[in-house]
């Protein structure tokens, strides 16, 4: 009898049209394909059953954090690998029916049938979302960030390192993630214009590290505002602990509730992502809102590349099952037009994109050098989820799949002083 391994192999071969990109390792002890390539391990039956019942990304998702699929080699190239198997077929309904119309497809799903008997569909893992619809009402977005946010301090403590920052960093040569994140705040600071005595409104505060630095190295009074209970909880902890509770107040509040404008500046910092493309103009309409004429807004963004039919546009199917519920990218052009709606001036774009990259690789290098304290703070599935989307999403910024930017936008006056120098890029030779 040919060993699952063997089977396993020649369904992709015949599926590909090409060699297999990886080994394979099977439940069985058995082991084929290029003795090279990073290996894909299947521990048991269970694993391929997730992915015959749930072909695609998403399937291979659920093995990997049920502990029943693993990677063995470099990760990053194991990944790579895998993409190129699965290729670019995605996990929605219309693909399938597509897929199946070919012979080859039907014959490797009768094999897979044969390999899995019997063919019982496995249970999703606990740490994964299942929400019929997207509303991003106050409740939902809330339920949103909760699951991502709310799975303890000390575990991101262990990722983000010191800092405490959960955006991209700002990298120079021979730069820390410590220092790349110090200059990613100060140039948000500087973008601004902050001095003394202005109000800035920190929407999406996280753990609260924005809005100590521009206290403590700008003297501005700031608010900030999270939806996350354990994140307000610790910015709290932090104010306290150095002596700001007097320039910086922390709410657990929607940035929808926000009425007591107007401020100076508003920094809002990898939080667009969350609000959805249906509710985007009212979130600019109501930054603008909070802002004085002539105020700014730093507004940091992942974006994603525009599609021909925007109207075909799917949430990726691991991030909202697994990691931010309900979060929607947008190109950069849609974000800049939203913002111009709303009655903004965009006066600077700067793409980040290679800075992520880099900061997710330092994010997952911490997660691996403690991955058992890792495990025992939030358990083995939480935690290979944040390395599989962290390590995932630093190829798709390599890639340019994906990518970050920081818009500078000003509510500028009707008689149109912007207030800005005339040479806006020199950020760290003036205000």
């Amino acid at each position: 009898m040919v060993d699952a391994a063997s089977r396993l192999v020649s369904v992709a071969e015949r599926l590909l049209g090409a060699p297999c990109p990886v080994r394979i390792k099977a439940w069985d002890g058995s082991q084929a394909g290029p003795p090279d390539a990073p290996a894909l391990v299947l521990r048991n039956r269970r694993a391929l059953r997730r992915v015959l019942f749930k072909p695609g990304e998403v399937g291979l998702a659920r093995a990997w954090v049920s502990g029943d699929l693993e990677l063995e080699g470099d990760l990053y190239v194991a990944l790579e690998a895998v993409a190129e198997l699965i290729g670019d077929r995605g996990d929605d309904a219309g693909s399938v029916v597509s897929a199946l119309r070919d012979p080859k497809v039907r014959g490797a799903i009768r094999e897979l049938v044969r390999l899995t008997w019997p063919p019982l569909p496995p249970a999703p893992p606990l740490e994964e979302v299942r929400r019929s619809r997207h509303l991003h009402t106050r409740r939902s977005d809330k339920q949103a960030i909760s699951h991502h946010y709310d799975v303890g301090n000390d575990f991101y403590e262990l990722v983000l390192g010191p800092s405490m920052v959960y955006s991209c960093a700002y990298w120079q040569d021979g730069g820390t993630l410590e220092s790349a994140q110090r200059d990613k705040l100060e140039l948000v600071c500087a973008k601004l214009g902050l001095h003394e005595g202005q109000r800035l409104l920190d929407v999406g505060c996280g753990w609260g590290s924005m809005a100590l630095h521009a206290a403590r190295e700008h003297g501005v009074h700031v608010v900030g505002v999270t939806i996350s209970e354990e994140q307000a909880a610790y910015a709290r902890e932090r104010v306290a602990a150095e002596g700001l509770t007097d320039r910086v107040e922390i709410r657990v509040q929607d940035y929808r509730d926000v009425a007591d404008g107007p401020y100076d500046a508003i920094s809002s910092i990898g939080m667009a992502e969350h609000v959805g493309a249906e509710n985007y103009l009212e979130y600019a309409r109501d930054l603008y809102a909070l802002l004085r004429p002539g105020g700014r807004l730093l507004n940091h963004q992942i974006g994603r590349r525009p599609l021909q039919d925007e109207s075909s546009y799917q949430l990726n199917g691991f991030i909202d099952a697994y990691v931010f519920p309900d979060g929607e990218l947008a190109p950069i052009g849609t974000t800049v037009t939203q913002l111009e709606r709303a009655g903004f001036e965009v006066r600077d774009v700067e793409a980040l994109r290679e800075h992520y990259a880099l900061t997710l690789r330092r994010w997952v290098a911490n997660l691996e050098a403690q991955w058992d304290r890792a495990v025992s703070l939030t358990g083995p599935g939480r935690a290979r989820v944040w390395r599989l989307y962290m390590a995932a999403s630093a190829l798709a910024f390599e890639r340019n799949d994906i990518g970050v930017n920081q818009v500078l936008a000003v509510r500028t006056p009707e008689a149109g002083t912007s207030g800005l120098p005339l040479r806006p890029r020199t950020w760290h030779g003036g205000k």
